[in-house]
């Protein structure tokens, strides 16, 4: 289903929504609006995730509750987990821990290294614990992982997400920029996952987002030879292989290369 380019209606901050009373706009994407809100039974504030009401046919809130039911189902301190789904108000809901930010937001303000280290194994970690579950999350980019105190990263939007059972057929979903080029041809994998992710970790050191034709070494080799363990540089190059073979088969590969070279990315200074 094609995204509707007309304008979505909002709920208006202070509005209710049950025991939920908004708060304000976090983000609105193709199918979904975000909000932040407060739960005022538990006295918490959560993450709100809503259809757009005018896409809201049996066909796409099929795929929200397999989303809904998926998230509820992952237990992971790297993984946005689901606190509650419901219908409220002619209005499918999904409730979430709210975090502090996104990582795209996090990422225009300087890191140290302590924590930037962190925040890599954290990626590692949470999309390693994807594909344990023999699920493919076909759009990994900043906007999807959201920090939280510590910090600490979680993988979010399970949306687009697919079961690794199933076959792919011409599935060109994903972000443009993070895409491993076999996704944009409808050939998805937990391999195309770890291109993607390896495009992210190298644009969290270096500043920089890899680019088609993805040659080795890509722009910013040499900020990230200043801040990367040899050892790390190694894995992220093979994460970045653009045959999908050559890659790790999963992020638990990946995962466990990380974790026998040493556990940390950064030369620590």
């Amino acid at each position: 289903m094609a995204p509707s380019k007309k304008r979505n209606p909002r709920l208006r901050t202070k509005s209710r929504l049950g025991k939920y009373r908004i708060e304000g706009l976090l983000a609105e994407g193709a199918y979904a609006t975000l909000y932040r809100a407060l739960d005022t039974i538990e006295s918490r504030r959560v993450a709100l995730k809503i259809p757009h009401p005018h896409l809201a046919d049996d066909e796409f809130l099929a795929s929200f509750r397999k989303e809904a039911r998926l998230s509820a189902s992952i237990e992971h301190p790297c993984l946005l987990s689901l606190k509650d789904a419901s219908f409220i108000d002619g209005h499918f809901v999904m409730a979430y821990p709210l975090g502090q930010e996104s990582l795209a937001d996090r990422l225009t303000r300087r890191i140290s290294s302590t924590n930037l280290d962190t925040l890599i194994g954290n990626c590692l970690e949470g999309l390693a614990e994807l594909h344990a579950r023999r699920i493919i999350h076909c759009d990994i980019k900043p906007e999807n992982f959201i920090v939280f105190p510590g910090p600490t990263l979680r993988l979010a939007d399970f949306g687009i997400a697919r079961l690794a059972k199933r076959t792919l057929h011409a599935s060109g979903s994903g972000t443009l920029g993070y895409m491993a080029p076999e996704q944009a041809m409808g050939r998805a994998s937990p391999r195309s996952d770890v291109f993607a992710l390896g495009l992210l970790i190298h644009r969290m050191i270096t500043a920089r987002l890899p680019d088609y034709p993805f040659k080795w070494p890509p722009p910013g080799n040499e900020r990230l030879r200043r801040k990367a363990r040899p050892e790390f540089i190694a894995l992220l190059r093979r994460s970045l292989e653009v045959e999908p073979r050559k890659r790790f088969k999963d992020a638990g590969a990946f995962h466990a290369a990380f974790l026998q070279s040493g556990g940390s990315a950064l030369i620590q200074r």
